[in-house]
């Protein structure tokens, strides 16, 4: 299956971000695409909307989800977006929806780790999720779901890959800074190599965020890649035989001895 990752910059306006996804998950599609994973903010960036967050919020996300619906089914693609979902509350959830080629929803997760970090308190704005990993199917792989932050935390995707995770798909806002290019494109490498999955990162390149989508083989190679162009996309041919090749003489899955709640025995 070929997989594409979608760079853009979003705005404030869902209309607009959705005309830009609808324009490159078109170009993958023409790449032989069946799979586009866009950044964490498709819908709207928070920086950039108008009026009140929530209020947007509550006014935009079936909008949004309907419209990812409708770009998936007219072009002939599965699409993973991130946007924000109402929780009920005065914080929204940071959400990303999975949907198929024929536009049906797969599945939504809501992002588990805040970006509580580098001066940033994302958790004044956004609730965390409470559901755990998702995994959805889509052209005979299992697909697994991450959100930005999340991919500093391997129990994560460890939790997907011993689910049956074939491919992680990470949607992203990366903030720029001091070595963030270097830890982004290391945390992928690694949680390909660690799991023995394929890796497609999508992430917003702006003025703040870094861009640098890639699709990573279970090697952690990259095996298409942006820099910080302002839109693109790229696309890789995602197999099954790698995987098999992989653990074949890498069987990291096979041969670990901790469960996700090993206990520390007192030396002595």
């Amino acid at each position: 299956m070929k997989v594409s990752v979608g760079q853009f910059n979003p705005g404030g306006e869902v209309a607009g971000n959705l005309a830009v996804m609808r324009r490159l998950a078109a170009e993958a599609r023409a790449d032989g695409g069946r799979l586009i994973v866009f950044p964490e903010e498709s819908m709207f960036s928070v920086g950039r909307v108008a009026g009140a967050f929530v209020a947007a919020v509550d006014a935009q996300w079936t909008t949004f989800v309907q419209g990812v619906s409708h770009i998936a089914a007219d072009v002939g693609i599965a699409v993973i977006a991130g946007g924000y979902e109402s929780s009920g509350e005065a914080r929204p959830y940071n959400t990303l929806v999975a949907v198929d080629e024929d536009g049906a929803i797969l599945g939504t997760y809501r992002k588990l780790h805040l970006y509580d970090a580098f001066s940033y308190q994302e958790s004044r704005k956004i609730k965390p999720g409470d559901d755990g990993v998702t995994l959805v199917e889509i052209g005979g792989f299992q697909v697994g779901i991450m959100t930005c932050y999340d991919i500093r935390f391997p129990e994560q995707a460890r939790a997907l890959a011993l689910a049956g995770a074939d491919l992680i798909c990470v949607a992203a806002a990366w903030f720029k800074g001091d070595h963030k290019v270097e830890h982004w494109e290391t945390l992928l490498k690694a949680r390909a190599i660690e799991n023995t999955v394929w890796i497609a990162a999508a992430g917003t390149s702006s003025d703040h965020c870094i861009g640098h989508s890639a699709v990573l083989d279970p090697m952690g190679i990259p095996q298409e890649f942006l820099a910080d162009e302002a839109e693109g996309v790229a696309t890789a041919d995602v197999t099954h035989k790698r995987i098999e090749e992989v653990r074949e003489f890498l069987p990291v899955l096979r041969n670990r001895r901790f469960e996700n709640n090993a206990v520390v025995v007192p030396a002595g």
